[in-house]
């Protein structure tokens, strides 16, 4: 089964790198698409530079779910692997071991787990696993979730809990050793605790009702035109 990597990034130009080179060398992977989301970095130039690498780069921040629906939208793999692009420890073993159950036929989507990276990334992902950004998945499902594209940092919450509804076989993969930065590391505290306050709240408009705003939708449309 083909295999199509999706890496949507903003502002990844320092730590791209090393997730493209052990996304290269999965056994598994045979194609890599990264989403430059509107980044005001060098984010899309550095993509750029690596062999075998599709670099997409988007006019307008479009969000998370924006960033992954149009890398979705650039390929027709059947199977998809999204990757965040900030990961720390991500090896080709990892890919491949989130990828192999969906090829296999024996999970409609893979999700991954961080553990033994860092004790607060460990601790978040115990206790909140459905907002793992490391999964593989089904293109036709990822495709049919709704609002998708518009639930911007709620978009695993909204992939996870249509798979809830539809009864996808959904399997945990941990994956040792890998953590990422925390949002206050990279944006400074101030920009950072912003920051994981709109993701927080991304994540509870989801969970309450599952629903994307109107808002929301018409600006995606706009920045579409």
């Amino acid at each position: 089964m083909r295999v199509t990597a999706v890496i949507p990034a903003y502002n990844e130009e320092t730590r791209l790198p090393r997730v493209l080179e052990a996304v290269r060398g999965s056994s598994l992977v045979d194609e890599v698409i990264v989403v430059s989301d509107g980044s005001l970095d060098g984010t899309y130039e550095v993509a750029r530079r690596f062999d075998g690498v599709r670099a997409l780069q988007l006019p307008q921040n479009l969000g998370k779910g924006g960033a992954m629906h149009a890398g979705a939208c650039q390929t027709d793999s059947p199977v998809l692997v999204f990757l965040d692009a900030d990961l720390i420890g991500l090896t080709s073993d990892h890919v491949d071991r989130l990828v192999e159950p969906v090829c296999e036929g024996k999970a409609d989507m893979t999700l991954g787990v961080f553990r033994g990276g860092r004790r607060a990334t460990d601790l978040a992902q115990k206790l909140f696993p459905f907002v793992s950004g490391q999964r593989a998945i089904r293109r036709e499902l990822f495709l049919a979730v709704p609002n998708v594209q518009y639930a911007r940092f709620g978009v695993e919450t909204q992939i996870t809990r249509w798979a809830q509804r539809q009864r996808w076989r959904v399997q945990y993969v941990p994956l040792h050793g890998v953590t990422h930065p925390m949002k206050e590391e990279k944006l400074g505290r101030l920009r950072g605790t912003v920051a994981r306050l709109r993701m927080y709240a991304d994540i509870a408009r989801i969970l309450l009702d599952g629903r994307t705003p109107k808002t929301a939708r018409r600006l995606f449309r706009l920045r579409h035109k």
